[in-house]
């Protein structure tokens, strides 16, 4: 059996858009997701058929969610239910790092398991 590893400093931070910044990794049923959001980002609302955990590590965010906002700070967590609209607005000057689990996996998301024997620890 090979076990599916790799360290997040090994992996590149990938431009989403202006202001956010990528890096994930998945298993068969999930996918962990690290969003840097800068404070000047473009908030884009959207929705998917995943269920997202979100994980505020550092900053502060408004975090909307249907017809609420959430104000997250480090070691805020939220869960976005499949199919809402939701999107985050940085408050501050401070770039905000956000993990988001995602289930079902994400596999548009992540490195493949080839990728990751290249960048394991």
């Amino acid at each position: 059996m090979t076990v599916h590893h790799v360290d997040w400093d090994a992996i590149e931070w990938k431009t989403i858009r202006h202001g956010v910044e990528q890096k994930a990794f998945s298993g068969d049923g999930a996918t962990m997701a690290l969003h840097r959001l800068w404070p000047d980002h473009e908030p884009k609302p959207h929705s998917h058929v995943h269920e997202q955990l979100v994980y505020i590590l550092s900053g502060e965010v408004d975090f909307h969610v249907g017809d609420e906002i959430v104000r997250l700070r480090g070691g805020g967590l939220l869960a976005v239910p499949p199919n809402v609209v939701h999107y985050a607005v940085v408050v501050g000057t401070e770039p905000v790092l956000n993990l988001d689990v995602f289930t079902p996996c994400r596999p548009e998301y992540a490195i493949s398991a080839s990728q990751a024997v290249g960048a394991t620890s």
